[in-house]
């Protein structure tokens, strides 16, 4: 079977020996867990698994049968055994009395909470009753693109019983819920043999008597699929044929770099959005495919899917064989609005007396002819991963339209999923967003001291941040400190050195990129040196003008060029210092750059206003805890400039001080969210000193 092609099949990746030293529960997460780590099985939070498990019941004692399965809203990928709900199976089965009919079917939800073993607080899904009724210990429902495929035919029914005879049967297209966990119920019944059954539009069921047999039975037949598929279409081109060429990668990234922001502009007014580029070898193929257009016009057919990639895409009308890039941002609000009235339509067309008012009208997904597809959400995750559910579609067009006709969910369908009472009520429980979600943050000197603290404090609040630094040693070790913290989706890095314009505008670019565009900038970098004036080099001028005024400059000139295109407003905050307002002995070309900053700072607070670009500045002093500028000749030359030995000059910024209190990195990051936060909405051209109180530099 698919001998020659073996690389394309699932391999089988079960451990016996792990497996032996496993309870049930724990072999059922472990099957959960080799499942979701692959997304030809299933996407991340796709999918759900189960077991029926004899156990003691708390109360009684007694041995009872207990229904493991994942819970609401898991990944069975990444999931623990805590996202499994567990119930007593005796009591789903008395459910049964309960069912008033299909028209009835959501409120047997509300029962679901009263079937719960041993007070278990995971919420069990919708999924729940098609595990329950499946008269078999073990249970997936999988979402695998070569099955999908099938079941997205036109004649999926005949294709399914081609390939796979009687072993695996065939429900049509039904919303999950109760009803077609009764149908399963019954489908088993009538058919003892079968080992599985294929959903119409919707993925796959199978099950056995253990968990290892369960997770062979899946493996066997998606890979079954997939081999039926590779000989039916080994001599077929994709999606007809390609009428567009595929641009070399840079041209890709440049093209993404130039729309991402423009996009980002028009469609987040209500709600701030963050974007994901993917110009992956299956993105490329479907946007430059002749069958493209119509195919993305019918939408998805797994509901998984059709949740996170809204009725359909919107294709961007750009032509990669003339690169009409300005043609195409000149069209890009009018696309959108287009988009936005035929939403509505679908909204007004589909909607019932007790529906849902009608959410964001924008698309998620925007293919570019020869470039890529975009996504945009509400966060770099839910971005991403929105990516990779129309790659798995993408996936099941090409093999279904190649064996069959390509059915797209019908959109009253879609709708009621879509807009579904019960989802709306997931969506209601859902925490508050934080106060920047959905932001993007450029913090330039990322990897010192105060850096570091303030895109943890900007990350802590649910911005994104790109961290900027010239020390790729220690940006690295930065970065991986903050996405282990915080998550890969939502860190970045750029080696930028503050005075390189190209340098410059290359990390404002991947920036758009990366993350869609920008909002905040915190100008950080910095360079410290103490000198008296007759012994100041120019060459050491010009290292502090050049850093400290010419790359506050280069670094502010780009985030508003980038803030004008989206018309956003945005936050930049200059970190200068006590001495930018109170001169210190010996730091001439230090202080005179700082000095620059807060008049930069001022200039731009004007130029900004009439756009919602606020500019601020925060004026630490003495922050010598973890900052990058303490660690070479400046604390030996401060304490010089004082008199002091180096052991002594904590002691005397603290006995300067009025407050008598060291200050900190974390203390600079504080007064710099709130500067970027919409706390600070009404403030601008405003310097917060953060120094424990130094009467010189009292502002005046």
């Amino acid at each position: 079977m698919c001998a020659d092609h073996t690389s394309k099949l699932l391999q089988n990746l079960w451990d016996q020996d792990h497996a032996a030293t496993l309870d049930e529960p724990g072999k059922l997460l472990y099957r959960s867990n080799l499942l979701g780590s692959d997304k030809r099985i299933t996407n991340y939070g796709g999918g759900n698994t189960s077991a029926k498990v004899k156990m003691a019941d708390p109360l009684s004692g007694d041995d009872t049968t207990v229904l493991w399965v994942k819970g609401s809203g898991g990944d069975v990928g990444t999931m623990k055994l805590d996202g499994f709900a567990t119930l007593y199976q005796d009591k789903l089965d008395a459910l049964q009395k309960l069912y008033r009919g299909v028209e009835f079917e959501d409120e047997m939800v509300g029962y679901l909470p009263h079937c719960t073993f041993d007070l278990n607080a995971r919420a069990s899904s919708i999924d729940t009753p098609l595990h329950a009724y499946v008269p078999q210990v073990h249970v997936d429902h999988m979402h695998p693109d070569a099955i999908i495929a099938i079941a997205a035919a036109e004649d999926g029914q005949a294709l399914t019983q081609e390939i796979f005879g009687d072993d695996i049967g065939w429900l049509p297209w039904k919303r999950p819920g109760y009803e077609l966990g009764l149908w399963l119920a019954d489908y088993c019944k009538n058919n003892p043999d079968a080992r599985g059954v294929v959903l119409g539009s919707h993925g796959l069921f199978t099950w056995a008597s253990s968990a290892e047999q369960c997770y062979e039975v899946t493996l066997e037949i998606i890979n079954k699929a997939i081999c039926w598929l590779e000989k039916k279409t080994a001599k077929l081109t994709a999606f007809g044929k390609a009428i567009h060429s595929v641009l070399p990668a840079e041209q890709r990234q440049h093209i993404a770099e130039q729309l991402m922001p423009e996009i980002r502009g028009l469609i987040s007014q209500e709600q701030y959005k963050i974007g994901h580029f993917d110009d992956s070898d299956a993105v490329l193929e479907f946007v430059c495919s002749e069958q493209m257009p119509d195919l993305a016009a019918l939408g998805t057919s797994c509901p998984d899917h059709f949740l996170r990639t809204k009725i359909k895409p919107l294709i961007v009308g750009y032509n990669p064989s003339t690169n009409n890039q300005e043609a195409t941002l000149a069209e890009l609000p009018e696309l959108l609005s287009r988009y936005r009235d035929e939403y509505a339509g679908y909204f007004d067309r589909c909607k019932h007396a007790d529906s849902p008012a009608m959410r964001d009208p924008n698309p998620v997904v925007y293919l570019i002819p020869g470039v890529g597809m975009i996504t945009f959400a509400k966060d770099k995750a839910t971005a991403r991963i929105s990516a990779e559910f129309y790659t798995n579609a993408i996936n099941v067009m090409r093999e279904s339209s190649a064996v069959s006709i390509y059915c797209g969910l019908p959109e009253q369908e879609a709708f009621d999923i879509e807009y579904w009472l019960l989802e709306e009520a997931k969506l209601q429980r859902m925490p508050k967003s934080k106060s920047l979600a959905g932001r993007v943050a450029l913090v330039t000197g990322g990897a010192g001291g105060i850096g570091s603290a303030t895109a943890t404090r900007l990350l802590s609040e649910g911005a994104c941040v790109v961290l900027a630094d010239i020390d790729k040693a220690l940006l690295d070790e930065t970065s991986h400190q903050l996405q282990d913290a915080f998550g890969k989706d939502v860190v970045s890095s750029v080696l930028m050195d503050v005075t390189d314009e190209n340098q410059v505008e290359t990390a404002f670019r991947f920036t758009a990129r990366e993350f869609g565009g920008i909002d905040i900038l915190v100008s950080n970098a910095g360079i410290a040196s103490s000198a008296p004036v007759e012994e100041t080099t120019l060459e050491l001028w010009n290292k502090n003008m050049d850093i400290l005024s010419t790359g506050y400059f280069l670094v502010s000139r780009e985030a508003f060029r980038m803030l004008r295109r989206q018309n956003l407003g945005g936050a930049v905050v200059f970190i200068a210092s006590k001495n930018a307002l109170a001169a210190s002995p010996g730091a001439s070309a230090y202080c005179t750059a700082k000095a620059a900053e807060v008049h930069l700072a001022r200039c731009l607070a004007l130029e900004g206003a009439e756009g919602g670009i606020r500019v601020n500045v925060v004026n630490p002093d003495a922050v010598l805890q973890g900052s990058k500028i303490w660690s070479g000749d400046w604390l030996q030359q401060r304490a010089d400039a004082y008199g002091k030995d180096t052991e002594e000059l904590q002691a005397h910024y603290l006995e300067r001080s009025l407050l008598k209190r060291a200050v900190l990195p974390e203390d600079i990051a504080e007064a710099t969210y709130f500067l970027v936060s919409d706390a600070s909405a009404k403030s601008t051209g405003n310097i917060i000193n953060v120094d424990a109180g130094n009467v010189q530099s009292f502002t005046r």
